[in-house]
């Protein structure tokens, strides 16, 4: 009679590891590419949707008041809720392009992502990587060791019309590691933002090869490259993590509110006068140099403060 082997699950022999392995492991999984965050498109407009329809069922001050911080959150932190979600560094020092004021329109979307390559690669000589200044400064120049776009690839998801103004990220697609050591290309993607309407317009994907002008062929991905992205990578999963979790908590505050207002028994909706400001704050902002369009939250507040 043959010998019968038992059935293990997976999760036996994964508990065979030994401690040194899984820590190799955990490493090489660090340079993977993370998962992608699924979330609606339209999620910040959602959520002001949902906030809009608690303030017309009526509310406490207390409830008021909690709208209008988590309203604040949203009109301060419009950009990295959208854009940090996936690993975008939003801060000034980071963005490509950011609130750019020239004619915007559908057909330019190609050039605002190169444009802002440009500053993107320029930030890192100014703010990110200074003692390497000369050498970033000279990736964008045909002068020694630069870069040359092999392929863009761009996904429309709505047309921008004039007045607008955008904001353009970038970020790793994945790390570059110095294992490959002849790699001589990167992955970049590409994030265009309507600052009008709080929303992704476009999406890019971009296929950078390091080149050597003066020796006019292709050159391997330098050391001082190598490092600066490490520490970009880190710094893009740390920005998704922040931004999942900030996502997380307004979701639930946005919950409480509608359990405590609407969705609940005998709830009826408020067409008080007070109430009809608060619409009227949420329909309207006002447009600061450095401030997003919407600035519901302290309007709202104001009016709590009135009223």
């Amino acid at each position: 009679m043959p010998l019968r082997i038992p059935f293990l699950s997976r999760q036996s022999f994964e508990s065979l590891r030994s401690p040194l392995l899984k820590r190799f492991e955990t490493t090489g999984a660090a340079s993977q590419k993370p998962p992608e965050v699924k979330l609606n498109s339209r999620w910040l407009g959602s959520i002001k949707e949902r906030i809009g329809r608690c303030i017309m069922f009526g509310m406490s001050r207390e409830q008021a008041r909690e709208a209008a911080k988590i309203l604040e959150i949203l009109g301060r932190d419009w950009r990295e809720l959208i854009a940090g979600r996936s690993g975008y560094l939003v801060d000034k020092n980071r963005a490509g392009l950011r609130r750019h004021k020239r004619h915007v329109n559908n057909v330019s979307y190609l050039r605002y992502a190169e444009s802002a390559r440009v500053h993107w690669i320029q930030n890192y000589a100014i703010h990110i990587d200074p003692q390497n200044k000369e050498k970033w400064s000279q990736l964008c120049t045909p002068e020694g060791y630069g870069i040359v776009m092999r392929s863009i690839k761009a996904g429309y998801l709505f047309p921008m019309t004039w007045p607008d103004h955008i904001s353009v990220y970038h970020k790793l697609n994945y790390l570059p590691s110095d294992i490959s050591a002849h790699s001589a290309s990167f992955k970049l993607d590409v994030l265009i933002v309507s600052e009008l309407h709080q929303r992704v317009a476009a999406r890019c994907e971009e296929d950078i090869v390091t080149y050597d002008f003066k020796k006019g062929q292709k050159e391997v991905l330098q050391p001082w490259l190598l490092d600066a992205f490490a520490k970009t990578w880190e710094e893009q999963n740390a920005a998704m993590a922040s931004a999942l979790k900030k996502i997380e908590a307004i979701e639930e505050k946005v919950r409480r509110l509608e359990i405590d207002t609407w969705d609940r028994a005998n709830a009826v909706e408020d067409m008080g006068t007070a109430t009809g400001l608060i619409r009227e704050t949420l329909r309207h902002g006002y447009e600061a140099e450095d401030q997003p369009y919407h600035d519901e939250g302290r309007r709202l507040a104001w009016l709590f403060e009135k009223a």
